[in-house]
């Protein structure tokens, strides 16, 4: 499965919620955009939101980008539902954040 996010570094605190303007899923992270920390960053709190292992999301374009799109390691349809959910959320500090629902890409 593909997931397009925007990455904000250097956030007060990390989150995995809401929605950019084009859509995209919205990933906060305290790391700064420095030798591909803010993407590393990411990579694990986009898998720990979606409740896969982080060898299983992989970048692939937006190296150098706020936008990046990532290939998730799983069954098609396992994850639509969590990623719309997560899109939902807010970066307000409502509960979810990454916490979820407990919706997994595991295989069954």
């Amino acid at each position: 499965m593909k997931i397009a996010t925007r990455v904000k570094p250097g956030a007060a605190r990390a989150r995995v919620g809401g929605e950019g303007s084009e859509g995209e899923l919205v990933i906060a992270v305290t790391e700064r955009a420095v030798d591909g920390q803010a993407t590393e960053a990411a990579r694990k709190a986009l898998a720990r939101a979606l409740g896969v292992a982080p060898s299983r999301v992989r970048l692939a374009r937006g190296a150098r980008s706020k936008i990046k799109l990532w290939e998730v390691d799983c069954e098609p349809g396992e994850i639509p539902a969590r990623a719309a959910a997560l899109r939902r959320q807010d970066l307000t500090g409502k509960p979810g954040g990454v916490a979820g629902s407990g919706e997994s890409c595991a295989p069954a």
